[in-house]
């Protein structure tokens, strides 16, 4: 096959990967994340006896001489930037933190792709999946939970069948949205499902991925014999002594257009998606849990088609890999088969890297390998010392050293990923280069606007050093490719500041004196209304500009802590533990409760319900306080349980102040009134949804 054939330009049927975000164990970016890969870092991390007992494990199962301390961890993956997306403070305790940090890695994705994220394209779809968490078996367990703010709604805030609808809603995207579960295959069948719908024109943009963060805690694991973890806490794939894996956490998100849009836009393409093919091996194994030879090879064989490439002409296949003796046997003797004709082809798995990230294992793989792609270079698989003998024979090799991975002058760089779920479902996805993006002709350097914004002046501190390190880098992007992205790619928040610069050099000084505290003395009149928050019309930059990848917003969020099925008090969410207290010190429905006592216990779950900073705030109406359906419902549950009051929907229509409704409850309560209200609300909950 020539250039010309496989140049992607001509390709109808390619989907460009115009965006991504991740974080893995030891990598909170993917600038790090590719760091470790490249120098060959192996992420799991060992705990001491003190830190597990800290994080609530139980010391008898410590004691177990099978116990392995082990973990691909993903530090800080209870912080959460609740009030950037919407959430209040009792919402975001109990929003599981796989939701949150799913949200969070959604919003780098679309500001890596040069686009606004609440003003992404219209028709954005989202296909993600995630994993079982301690914190939603935890909640769903909880009736002081489900007592304080509803069961419902307990549901929606930890349930992974909403990380999709989360995502979409909070970012205003009206494209299909797919929670998708295929177990440890998850995040590759949900890119492969976004790039079909793209082809199918169900959408024109889409986020792809997955996350797992199982729990929050520092943990290991038992080993048992013949089980799928190993002894000693490291993954070592497609390796003699390979005898297990490591669980992991992670998360990562693509942001996926047809490449033809995406050239045409001027995105950012990082890489190139030829071809993705879906099986699952049916009753053809030995055992559900089991993988199977057939249809490993026939996805990988349908994708190659689909990419209208034969296999041979990859030059590196990233493997799922987990390390099992079983799983990598078959999956060995799978590819070796499906890449037959192909010579000396690399191969690797990112797990000896950051262990078994479950749903979001294939996500972290894909991006490993377009990390690759774009640096030109294939990274090792860690902590191998004897690759199996099987490999002799194979059209597979082990990749062991960071390596350059050469061009070639018929074909393109290719690659393929593979990702293999428990129950069968096998995903292939071919992956190419990027193609070269011509170079602008260069114009005389004019001064140029950069606005930037935060929510607090160190986050905006942070992302000015960050944005003069990118323009120090010797490929550092245009001027007027940084301020377009700037000024049509970010969300303006509350504290702002600019510069006007006419070279990167000059803008670079400027961003990090501001970083310091120091303002630019030029001013710019639009730049003067984007600091007092004004809307602002930008004037043209003139010339061909078009979205670029910039740093990414800083998100410092607090610690919102998580439920866990065993943990030291200390360690419960503050949050939690106040609506289990106010719970247990709720009156007794059942006793008589004088009238100032009523109105205190009814004004204080009016507060808590809306999370209203105190009795001033009951000058507001309902909804001008934050109130919606489902906080309806929640407040007149507990109206109902604690207070034993029933509340006509009505009320929460009318437009009287919560202070008059509060005194209305009341009345309700010394006049028995509106029996049933409940039931009414509730229909109407439901007729609504």
């Amino acid at each position: 096959m020539t250039t010309e054939e496989a140049a992607p330009h001509d390709l109808e049927s390619a989907v460009a990967v115009v965006g991504m975000s991740g974080r893995f164990p030891g990598a909170p970016d993917l600038d790090t994340y590719w760091a470790n890969l490249r120098d060959g870092v192996c992420s799991l991390t060992g705990f001491t006896e003190k830190e597990l007992l800290a994080d609530g494990a139980d010391a008898a199962e410590l004691s177990n001489p099978a116990y392995v301390s082990a973990q691909g961890r993903l530090p800080e993956a209870d912080r959460f930037e609740a009030d950037l997306f919407g959430f209040n403070r009792t919402e975001a305790a109990a929003l599981d933190p796989q939701h949150r940090v799913l949200l969070e890695t959604a919003w780098s994705a679309l500001e890596d792709a040069g686009y606004a994220p609440l003003a992404a394209p219209s028709r954005t779809g989202v296909y993600v999946g995630g994993s079982p968490t301690e914190h939603a078996l935890a909640a769903g367990t909880d009736p002081a939970l489900a007592a304080s703010i509803g069961a419902l709604q307990v549901r929606i805030l930890t349930d992974r069948e909403f990380l999709a609808p989360w995502i979409s809603y909070r970012l205003g995207l009206d494209g299909p949205s797919m929670t998708v579960q295929t177990a440890c295959s998850t995040s590759l069948t949900a890119v492969h499902l976004a790039v079909q719908a793209l082809l199918l024109g169900e959408c024109d943009t889409a986020l792809a991925g997955g996350v797992a963060i199982g729990s929050v805690r520092k943990q290991g694991y038992v080993h048992y014999q013949g089980g799928i973890f190993s002894p000693d806490g490291r993954c070592r794939p497609f390796d003699e002594k390979a005898a297990g894996t490591v669980p992991g956490s992670g998360v990562g998100v693509l942001v996926l257009r047809r490449l033809e849009d995406a050239l045409a836009d001027g995105d950012p393409v990082r890489a190139v998606i030829r071809g993705s093919a879906v099986t699952n091996d049916g009753a053809g194994k030995v055992g559900f849990t089991a993988p199977g030879v057939d249809q490993q090879s026939a996805a990988i064989t349908e994708a190659w088609a689909a990419a209208g490439l034969e296999p041979a002409a990859a030059q590196y296949v990233e493997a799922h890999g987990t390390g099992t003796e079983l799983g990598d046997r078959i999956e060995l003797e799978a590819a070796s088969a499906a890449f037959a004709g192909g010579a000396a082809i690399g191969f690797g798995s990112v797990k000896s890297n950051i262990g078994h990230a479950d749903a979001a294992a294939g996500a972290a793989a894909l991006i490993k390998t377009i990390l690759m792609l774009e640096h030109a270079t294939l990274v090792p698989t860690v902590d191998v010392t004897s690759p199996v003998a099987a490999l002799h024979e194979s059209p597979l090799r082990l990749v062991t050293e960071a390596e350059e991975w050469p061009r070639r002058a018929d074909l393109p760089r290719l690659a393929g990923v593979t990702s293999v779920g428990i129950g069968g479902t096998n995903v292939h996805v071919v992956v190419q280069e990027a193609p070269e993006r011509r170079t602008p002709v260069s114009t005389a350097a004019h001064p140029v606007v950069l606005p930037l914004s935060a929510r607090t002046e160190s986050q905006l501190a942070a992302l000015a050093d960050r944005l003069a390190t990118r323009l120090r880098e010797p490929d550092a992007p245009s001027l007027a490719d940084v301020a377009h992205t700037l000024r049509t790619g970010r969300v303006g928040m509350p504290v702002r500041a600019y510069v006007v610069a006419g070279t990167a050099a000059e803008a670079a000084d400027k961003l990090t004196a501001s970083a310091g505290g120091r303002r630019d003395t030029a001013t710019a009149p639009d730049g003067e209304a984007w600091l007092r928050g004004e809307e602002v019309t930008w004037p043209a930059l003139g010339g061909d500009v078009r979205r670029v990848q910039l740093p990414t917003y800083p998100f410092a969020g607090e610690s919102y802590g998580a439920l866990t099925l065993r943990r030291p008090v200390a360690q419960e969410p503050q949050e939690l533990q106040d609506l289990q207290e106010s719970q247990e010190a709720a009156p007794d429905a059942t006793a008589p409760t004088p009238d100032n006592e009523l109105e205190a216990a009814v004004t204080a779950l009016v507060i808590e319900a809306l999370d209203l900073n105190g009795a001033a705030d009951l000058a507001r109406t309902y909804f001008e306080a934050g109130g919606d359906s489902l906080t309806a419902v929640h407040l007149a549950g507990r109206l109902r349980d604690e207070l034993g009051i029933d509340v006509p929907i009505q009320l929460f229509l009318e437009p009287v102040t919560l202070k008059d409704m509060t005194m209305s409850i009341c009345e309700m309560k010394r006049s028995g009134a509106a029996d049933g209200a409940l039931d009414a609300l509730l229909s109407e909950f439901e007729a609504e949804s």
